[in-house]
């Protein structure tokens, strides 16, 4: 089975995945990480449901994101030192909606250091934790959808994109977009394909019911 599981803040993806392996005593994978600072879906297979997530794993995904401008961190969040800061121009509705409207569509982005990507067999986010930087390739990404409101330094954005988009290089590009910095303070994955969010399951919610069909 696939399960539609709820990841809370401040928890790795590994985690969860560690949990549910101990309630079912089963293989589990998952269709694509979720930063521990950010919530949401995390799309879980169980057992030979693993076989899916190669499928599941190309799915849509859409977010709720928001972005502090004015500072930049060197992993793009709020996790990150701040490496720069920059006054903020006046920005209007209408001209964020105009500078939005670019990023529309297919685009190559950038692979950040602070990544779960794996090069070489070692993920990005442990070499740049050691101060290692390394040059990689980018990725064509497609965003499908992108609704933005501003308040003083604060966006606040709905996403809608293909697999493998990072949120915080999308942020970060439109805070430059904007002529200034930025980074992601907030970010909650809102749908995988058809999962939403409204029909996600906590981790005890999943044990229940795992414990009523297996018994």
């Amino acid at each position: 089975m696939l399960a539609n599981i709820y990841k809370p803040k401040d928890c790795s993806s590994f985690t969860v995945v560690k949990q549910i392996k101990k309630i079912t005593k089963q293989k589990v994978g998952h269709a694509g990480t979720l930063d521990p600072f950010a919530d949401g879906v995390l799309l879980i297979g169980i057992g030979t449901s693993t076989k899916l997530l190669t499928k599941a794993i190309q799915f849509d995904k859409s977010y709720q994101a928001t972005v502090k401008l004015g500072q930049k961190t060197d992993s793009m969040d709020l996790t990150g030192t701040v490496t720069d800061t920059a006054a903020i121009p006046s920005i209007s509705q209408e001209v964020l909606k105009k500078q939005t409207r670019e990023f529309i569509g297919e685009q190559l982005q950038r692979t950040p250091m602070f990544s779960a990507r794996k090069i070489d067999g070692v993920r990005l986010y442990k070499l740049a934790r050691k101060s290692i930087e390394i040059k990689t390739n980018p990725k064509m990404v497609t965003i499908f959808d992108l609704d933005c409101s501003i308040n003083h330094d604060i966006i606040e954005m709905n996403v809608t994109c293909s697999s493998g988009t990072y949120i915080r290089v999308l942020a970060e590009d439109l805070a430059d977009k904007l002529g200034t910095v930025g980074h992601l303070t907030h970010l909650t994955r809102t749908s995988i394909g058809e999962y939403s969010l409204k029909d996600s399951m906590t981790i005890d919610k999943f044990e229940e019911l795992w414990k009523s069909l297996n018994h």
